[in-house]
């Protein structure tokens, strides 16, 4: 099962990846505890192999929080350096995007700081500046911060995940910052919308909204109009 390289054999892999697409409908997909134990290993390598801050090219289509919806990240599939990409939000400690290059992992996750606020941090539209988050950890930031960040950094657009939004998207700070999140009806709990964010060539941007998926049948994505340059 294994290369000289130490990862998965390509023709194992194409095995899996073909029985997990056919999880479609909730069909029940059965890996063996030693395949999932390898792609996690494989996965880990993988993420170690990459720089911290990713820099990548348009197009290319941006996914929010799945939690586990397994259906409908099967339906998500069936469908530049402007724009800064990560789970949480800002930091009162970052002021350039070097800082991320210089986060070594593995990690543990820590209790404060630049890493914390990248994972865990919000935005709030109440405030100027920067303030303690409800949530107990990190913090929360408000429109002000976000435009001082873009315009030092020379970037257009934030994108985040780590909040339920009812449309699956919601802007803030004047269309600066986005949060997508790409799980439709989150838990069970929620009657809101999953989103895809689509970025082509000249950096426009459209979103794909993912209803709640009926218990019997596929809903297709519903393209909205592109909102224009970003």
């Amino acid at each position: 099962m294994m290369t000289m390289e130490g990862m998965m054999d390509r023709g194992v892999l194409d095995d899996i990846i073909r029985r997990l697409l056919e999880g479609k409908g909730g069909k029940q997909v059965q890996l063996s505890e030693a395949e999932i134990r390898q792609l996690c290993v494989n996965a880990r390598q993988i993420f170690l192999s990459q720089p911290t801050l990713l820099q990548i090219h348009a197009p290319v289509r941006i996914c929010g929080d799945i939690h586990g919806q397994y259906q409908d990240l099967l339906r998500l599939f069936e469908y530049d350096d402007k724009i800064l990409c990560m789970h949480g939000g800002l930091s009162p400690e970052l002021k350039q995007l070097d800082q991320i290059k210089e986060i070594e992992r593995p990690i543990d996750i820590p209790d404060n700081g630049l890493l914390c606020d990248l994972l865990w941090s919000d935005p709030d539209p109440r405030i100027q500046g920067w303030s303690d988050s409800d949530r107990g950890v990190s913090c929360t930031f408000g429109p002000d911060a976000v435009a001082q960040f873009l315009e030092k950094n020379d970037l257009d657009l934030i994108c985040r995940g780590h909040q339920v939004v009812e449309d699956g998207y919601e802007f803030f700070a004047k269309r600066r910052l986005v949060t997508i999140f790409s799980a439709p009806n989150y838990g069970g709990e929620f009657d809101n919308a999953g989103a895809l964010l689509s970025v082509d060539e000249s950096l426009v941007c459209s979103f794909e909204i993912l209803k709640p998926a009926a218990s019997t049948s596929k809903l297709p994505l519903k393209k909205p109009p592109k909102i224009g340059g970003i």
